[in-house]
């Protein structure tokens, strides 16, 4: 045993020895990237200086460090793909990559990862780039500390700023991402990590989801996006401490959840979103510790929602606290506070006597009549929700939070 691991030493240190690095510049003997490329051995590092390098489908087929020094500038001249990686432990770092130029036939990016592993893309700078990073059937790597800026005016001409696509095992962490079709997005994408990312002015979704199972995000702020995050047709999703901002528009979510099982989101903000979390077909989610403050729904639920646990969340001055257009299927809603519970306390032990009806009667109004909103500040509103409120007709008697809280939750602080 100590004879192995002598020679697996002797052997890391000779080949740490034998690592050259190559120098690129515009005035050096080796100018190109491309060039560098092809005359380095795996294992060594290509340094490349500052300055202008108007190089396109670059091929990393080779186990090196490309670093950049003074944020060097590769253009692709808006006609060509990159950097395109096919081999294991690439590491690309410290590149300002621009233009890329946009392609109805191929999905061309800044930089193409293809079947890799153990790959570190790191502090880049991604300008123009149609997809920013792309990662195909890749595994065990880290995309970190990038700026992806695009310049997306409709969704068909444009690309994801990350975009992964059959991988496993990745971490993507304290990106900005902005000016794409969607900020982030994953499809068949398993036991990953998304977080710490801003995820702005996208024009679809900050980030998305599809047919994804056991992944986290968390501690990501997503803002002024089409949509805040679409989680679809996948499993075992858990969110947490993340910011839904200022998604606003006629069909905009912070966040919206379509045939997922088995979630788990907790200390979330939903702050002035038109609809903080829609769900459609989502089953066993418990929602805990979110604060909803000032958004048009709070949470808006369809059909095919199963025993899901809304509890311990704040619900601050939404226009709608809760809209559904089904039966309850053994959902629970206790033990939130609500700011516009006026029920009082008689045992004083925090808990509301009278139990509070979350769903309005002209949320239901609304719901079958959408131009109805335009009397939303009317006294008859008022007179509306106070009748039915006596004297319940139309909103579900079995939607109810039976141990409304008295006191805001102050788990955000």
């Amino acid at each position: 045993m100590r004879k192995t691991i002598l020679f697996a030493t002797l052997l890391l240190t000779s080949l740490a020895a034998q690592a050259a690095t190559v120098t690129v510049c515009p005035g050096c003997e080796c100018s190109s990237i491309g060039q560098a490329i092809a005359s380095a051995n795996a294992g060594d590092e290509i340094l490349i200086q500052s300055g202008l390098y108007q190089e396109g489908n670059i091929i990393v087929d080779k186990a090196l460090h490309l670093r950049g020094e003074g944020w060097p500038v590769v253009d692709g001249e808006n006609n060509n793909e990159i950097f395109t990686v096919v081999a294991n432990g690439v590491t690309i770092e410290g590149l300002l990559i621009r233009n890329v130029g946009t392609s109805y036939l191929k999905d061309r990016a800044g930089i193409r990862l293809k079947r890799v592993r153990d790959f570190s893309i790191r502090n880049n700078r991604l300008e123009n780039t149609f997809f920013g990073i792309y990662l195909e059937h890749c595994s065990d790597g880290v995309v970190a500390d990038n700026r992806v800026e695009g310049k997306a005016e409709e969704e068909m001409s444009s690309g994801n700023a990350i975009h992964l696509w059959y991988c496993k095992r990745i971490v993507a962490e304290k990106n900005q991402v902005r000016g794409h079709r969607d900020g982030i997005y994953l499809e068949f994408v398993d036991d990953s990590r998304i977080r710490y990312n801003l995820s702005e002015h996208n024009l679809r979704y900050g980030l998305h989801f599809m047919f994804s199972n056991d992944d986290d995000y968390f501690q990501n702020t997503f803002r002024r996006n089409g949509a805040g995050v679409a989680v679809m047709f996948s499993r075992n999703i858990n969110m947490w401490e993340n910011r839904f901002e200022y998604n606003w528009g006629r069909a905009a979510y912070g966040l919206l959840l379509k045939e997922i099982y088995d979630a788990e989101i907790r200390d979330n903000v939903f702050l002035e979103n038109t609809i903080g979390i829609y769900v459609e077909g989502s089953t066993r989610i418990q929602y805990q510790r979110n604060e909803f403050n000032r958004n048009g729904w709070a949470i808006k639920m369809s059909g095919g929602c199963l025993d899901n646990t809304v509890t311990a969340n704040n619900f601050l001055d939404n226009t709608f606290d809760l809209s559904l257009n089904s039966a309850p299927n053994n959902n629970s809603f206790d033990g939130n506070y609500w700011s516009d519970y006026n029920g009082y306390d008689l045992g004083r032990d925090g808990v509301g006597d009278v139990p509070y009806q979350p769903v309005k009667l002209f949320n239901y109004v609304v719901n079958r009549t959408p131009e109805a909103m335009v009397l939303l500040r009317s006294l008859f509103v008022d007179l509306l929700n106070f009748s039915e409120k006596v004297s319940p007709v139309l909103t579900p008697a079995n939607v109810a939070d039976n141990a409304p809280l008295m006191q805001k939750l102050n788990f955000q602080s």
